[in-house]
């Protein structure tokens, strides 16, 4: 159960389940998955008697719109339309092995102990990130990522900003929560991620790492609403003119991770000012492996391919990189 959300210049918008080869389309009275949801949860019902409830005769092929060949493009498969500033995207890091490795690397140079505190943090979740049904564990690491302002879809370029130091995949899983107006959290699904940092500025110093991680980043194409989260096997490759210039299978999920997914969800949401009602969440995982862990510094026009197994087609992004001037901003005193 896959849904995708679609935009066409004169129709507008329309949420669609993925049927191989089509997108099978909602009935137009539904134009994103947030109304969709927010709807659903009110009423108190199930996903598949709502959503067969909305499903059309109407289809589309999927082909020529994955290809951007199509008046129809996909969109994110969740945003909050209205009001992007009402979608938090944020993550926590150091969940799998892989990726504390690589902090590792990045930073012992700078430490005299053996151990930097990015291995300490992921050793704390081996150790207590993993605790019975109900109980709480060890706290992750936590980050900060944005607005919905910096979600992009499918083949849209990831752009590089001309103050950044770098650009880099980091291929994920993120989960989707929407805030109901009783201020419970609802996960919707998940979606194949690319979270997209700056790896050389968190490398010049640790404690870089929140504004390494303000940059852009994708999601989807699709929404899935049935993933068993336990082992999620998957694929990156980097694509430089036509030809794949570097790949790694990775993995993802509860047995590659040192946290349970409800401990993860419940030092998210623990926080009131995450359970507000209306909000919607895009909260990334962690990575199993990058680019940039290999020595791969990405090229203007490469393409980042992402996917992972049972989650729909592969998420597809271009690098950008912005070379323009950089613009100093000054701010503005009231006058007295």
């Amino acid at each position: 159960m896959n849904l995708v959300q679609l935009q066409h210049p004169i129709l507008g918008r329309r949420v669609g389940l993925v049927k191989e080869p089509q997108i099978v389309l909602l009935d137009p009275s539904i134009t994103s998955n947030y109304q969709f949801f927010t709807a659903m949860i009110e009423q108190d019902t199930g996903i598949r008697p709502f959503l067969e409830d909305l499903l059309t005769r109407d289809s589309l092929l999927y082909d020529p719109i994955y290809e951007s060949k199509s008046d129809w493009h996909l969109s994110t498969p969740v945003d909050c339309p209205a009001n992007p500033e009402k979608c938090m995207l944020s993550g926590t890091g150091l969940t799998h092995k892989a990726s504390a490795t690589n902090r590792q690397k990045m930073h012992e140079s700078q430490l005299a102990s053996s151990l930097t505190d990015s291995m300490k943090m992921y050793l704390m979740g081996e150790q207590g990130g993993k605790p019975a049904p109900g109980e709480i564990g060890v706290q992750p690491e936590w980050f900060y990522k944005g607005n919905g302002l910096n979600l992009k879809a499918h083949s849209e370029p990831l752009v590089i900003p001309n103050y950044a130091d770098d650009g880099g995949d980091e291929p994920e899983v993120a989960g989707i929560y929407l805030i109901s107006s009783k201020g419970v959290p609802h996960r919707l699904g998940f979606v194949q991620a690319n979270e997209f940092s700056d790896h050389i500025m968190e490398k010049k110093n640790y404690l870089y790492l929140a504004p390494s991680k303000i940059r852009n980043c994708a999601i989807g194409p699709e929404l899935v609403l049935d993933l068993s989260f336990d082992s999620i096997p998957g694929k990156v490759t980097i694509v430089r003119g036509g030809k794949e210039l570097w790949s790694k299978q990775i993995r993802t999920g509860e047995d590659a991770m040192s946290h349970t997914l409800a401990n993860l969800e419940y030092h998210h949401f623990k926080y009131g000012q995450h359970r507000i009602p209306g909000q919607l969440h895009v909260h990334f995982f962690g990575a199993d492996a990058f680019s940039f862990g290999e020595n791969i510094s990405l090229r203007d026009s490469d393409e980042m391919h992402i996917s992972f197994q049972n989650m729909g087609r592969p998420l597809r992004n271009p690098v950008q990189i912005d070379n323009g001037e950089k613009e100093y901003f000054k701010v503005q005193s009231l006058q007295l």
